[in-house]
């Protein structure tokens, strides 16, 4: 398909994302929300695509929300407030701002390994698309921050996420102050995980990451994220209950039975290829 924000391109086992308005440093417009998350409900039930590579285009991963599409709501609430016909739920800062909270939610849980590249602005929703990917490559140079409330809005959709990555203390020094840093404190903070200095560095990276990604069974790692997920949320001895049910079920699994005799054999299972 064709994409008005996005450049999309499928390499071996990966389908790599880019976002794709450089004239505003990719920022995230409602179109570019909408067309994400057609990709992300296409790719829920894809067994093909192991591995969800997304970049920004020209230097940039992403700066945020589009300030335009604030400015079309509020003309949009305008004329809701005039028109006493309107339902009270039509507000369009309200679905504004749930689109893109249902789009990250389909992120956070998608089925492949979702890795982001992250290199200049990684603003506001930026940051936020940073915090449910599973493994993020991020250059020493990128600014990351949430300018939300510097503008005298809050980072509504984005706020969980961030808790759930960094933990409360850290995420509200960076909310309620404004805190602007770079890749290096992004590392040490946990929203990235490795640092690299340069384009041909994060290229380099991310082929490292990819081989990893082909080297484990996509079946197995489809079982784990979903395991990951519910720690904290499900009671652990049901869970723990469900994790030996859905290992027994992976040891009698045609991919068990392919990774044993690859050990066995000492030879690269059929997977990895």
């Amino acid at each position: 398909m064709t994409y008005q924000t996005l450049l999309v391109e499928q390499h071996d086992i990966a389908l790599y994302v880019t976002l794709n308005r450089p004239h505003c440093r990719n920022a995230m417009s409602l179109t570019m929300v909408e067309e994400l998350a057609q990709i992300f409900h296409e790719l829920e039930h894809n067994q093909n695509i192991r591995a969800l590579v997304l970049k920004g285009s020209e230097g940039h991963f992403c700066a945020g929300g589009d300030i335009k599409d604030m400015a079309n709501a509020r003309g949009r609430a305008l004329q809701t407030q005039s028109s006493p016909e309107q339902e009270e739920n039509t507000n369009p800062f309200f679905e504004l701002n749930r689109a893109f909270g249902r789009m990250i939610t389909q992120t956070d849980h998608l089925p492949q390994v979702v890795v982001t590249v992250l290199e200049g602005a990684v603003l506001g929703g930026g940051f936020g698309l940073a915090c449910v990917s599973d493994v993020a490559i991020a250059c020493a140079s990128a600014q990351f921050g949430l300018p939300e409330t510097g503008l005298g809005v809050i980072p509504a959709q984005i706020a969980p996420f961030v808790v759930k990555r960094i933990g409360l203390t850290q995420a509200r020094r960076i909310a309620l102050l404004g805190e602007r840093f770079d890749g290096t404190e992004a590392v040490k903070l946990g929203i990235a995980h490795y640092l690299c200095n340069n384009t041909q560095q994060l290229d380099e990276q991310l082929t490292r990451v990819l081989s990893k990604i082909k080297r484990c069974a996509p079946g197995a790692n489809r079982v784990t994220k979903s395991l990951l997920h519910q720690v904290g949320s499900a009671e652990m001895e049901a869970l723990l209950d469900q994790a030996a049910q859905q290992f027994a079920e992976a040891v009698q699994s045609s991919e068990g039975s392919e990774g044993t005799m690859a050990f066995v054999q000492k030879r690269v299972p059929e997977w990895a290829q």
